[in-house]
C-alpha cells in the first residue's frame, strides 16, 4: 500500500536555525529509553484515543476527540504524510486512512521515520496488544533492549504458579537471568502508582516477603503486586543483581497521589496551602474558565517568546467577586541544582489588578 515521506522537520523554520546545527540534527541516531511495543492487532478509535492520553483514566467524551490535544495534534501534523495525507489533516480523515493499514504496515511505515538507532522497551505493560521489543526492532529496522518491570515480573511469577515459600528464591533467580541477558539492560518499578513512595524501604526479610505473598495470592481477582514489602525487596534484589532502576513518575496522571510521591516534607505543606482557601461561592464559572485560560495562554506564548512571564516560580490567582489577580510567589526546592533556591531572586509586588 503506498504511503508518504516525512517532511524536514525544519521546514518553516529553517531560517531560525543555523544550517550546521540543523545538518547535525537530521543526522542524529535517537535512542527511545522509555517506549513500550507498537499495536500488533488492530485497535478501535477510541482504544487508540485513550492510548495517547495517560493523565486520564476516563472514557473519552463523545464531544470531544484526543486528536485535538497536543499529542494528538502532533500525531497529525508527523504521521498523517506518512500515510499519503496532508500535514494535519481531520480527526476523521486520519482515522479513516489509518484503518486502511494493518498494524504491521503501519509499523513498518513509521517506525523507521522516527529515526531511532535503538529502542529500551518497558516488556511489562499490555502485553496482550502490544510487539515485543525483538519484534519492534525487526519492524523498525533497528535495535532494541529489554527494561524489566518488577511488579509485572513479581505478579507473572505467581500467576504462573510460584509458591509463596519459594517466591524470594524465584524472583532472585529470574533476576539473576534478567543480568546474564545481553537483552536487558536495567529494570523498573511503578512503585509510584501502586503504593507511593513513603514507604518503608528496609529490605525484607524472606519470611516477611513470603507471608506478603501467601496473602496476595490468596485474593481474588487478576494478581495486582501493591505491597510496599514486595515492591521494597523486589528493588533491592535488582539493586544486588547490578541492574539499573527506572524509577517512573507522571505528574500529570490522576492514579497518582501527589503528596506520597515526594518524601519532601514540602510537599504536605503546599498541599495544605493550595486547599485550605476558604469556599466562596463561584461566579460565573464559564467567564472564570475561559479568563483562566486566556492568561494560561499568555503565560505560555511569553515564556515561548522568551519573556520572563508572571508565573514563573509563581501562581496567578483570581479573587472574588472582585476579579482581582493575585500574584503568589512559590520556594524554589531546596534540593534542585539549578540554583534558584540560593539565588537573590527580585521581590514582585504580591498584588497586580
Amino acid at each position: 500500500m503506498p504511503v508518504g515521506e516525512l517532511g524536514d522537520v525544519f521546514a518553516g523554520v529553517g531560517s531560525q536555525v543555523p544550517n550546521g546545527l540543523a545538518e547535525h540534527l537530521r543526522g542524529i541516531a535517537l535512542i527511545d529509553h522509555h517506549v513500550h511495543g507498537n499495536f500488533d492487532k488492530p485497535v478501535d478509535r477510541a482504544t487508540f484515543e485513550a492510548s495517547i492520553n495517560e493523565g486520564s483514566t476516563d472514557p473519552v467524551p463523545a464531544f470531544m476527540s484526543q486528536f485535538d490535544s497536543p499529542l494528538g495534534l502532533s500525531i497529525r501534523r508527523w504521521c498523517a504524510p506518512l500515510l499519503g495525507l496532508d500535514a494535519l489533516a481531520s480527526p476523521d480523515e486520519y482515522w479513516a486512512r489509518r484503518s486502511e493499514f494493518s498494524p504491521d504496515e503501519l509499523a513498518e511505515a513509521m517506525l523507521p521515520a522516527a529515526k531511532v538507532s535503538r529502542w529500551i522497551v518497558d516488556s511489562g505493560f499490555k502485553g496482550d496488544l502490544i510487539t515485543t521489543h525483538g519484534r519492534l526492532a525487526e519492524l523498525s529496522g533497528g535495535r532494541s533492549s529489554e527494561i524489566v518491570r518488577l511488579e509485572r515480573l513479581a505478579e507473572d511469577l505467581l500467576e504462573n504458579g510460584t509458591r509463596p515459600d519459594d517466591f524470594p528464591d524465584a524472583l532472585r533467580s529470574t533476576l539473576a537471568e534478567a543480568a546474564d541477558s545481553p537483552d536487558v539492560v536495567g529494570t523498573k518499578t511503578i512503585v509510584a502508582y501502586r503504593t507511593g513512595f513513603d514507604i518503608d524501604w528496609t529490605r525484607p526479610d524472606d519470611a516477611v516477603v513470603v507471608a506478603h505473598a501467601r496473602e496476595l495470592s490468596e485474593r481474588p481477582g487478576p494478581l495486582r503486586v501493591d505491597s510496599p514489602v514486595l515492591i521494597a525487596f523486589a528493588v533491592h534484589e535488582a539493586a544486588a543483581h547490578g541492574l539499573p532502576i527506572q524509577v517512573h513518575v507522571g505528574f500529570g496522571d490522576r492514579d497518582l497521589d501527589l503528596h506520597r510521591t515526594d518524601r519532601d516534607p514540602a510537599w504536605p505543606a503546599l498541599a495544605v496551602q493550595l486547599g485550605a482557601r476558604p469556599r466562596r461561592r463561584i461566579y460565573s464559572d464559564t467567564a472564570l474558565c475561559l479568563a483562566t485560560a486566556g492568561v494560561a495562554v499568555g503565560q505560555a506564548l511569553a515564556y515561548l517568546d522568551r519573556g520572563h512571564p508572571a508565573t514563573l516560580g509563581a501562581s496567578l490567582e483570581w479573587q472574588l467577586p472582585d476579579w482581582r489577580l493575585r500574584r503568589r510567589s512559590w520556594r524554589a526546592h531546596f534540593d534542585c541544582d539549578c540554583g534558584a533556591a540560593t539565588a537573590k531572586a527580585p521581590d514582585p509586588a504580591d498584588t497586580a489588578e
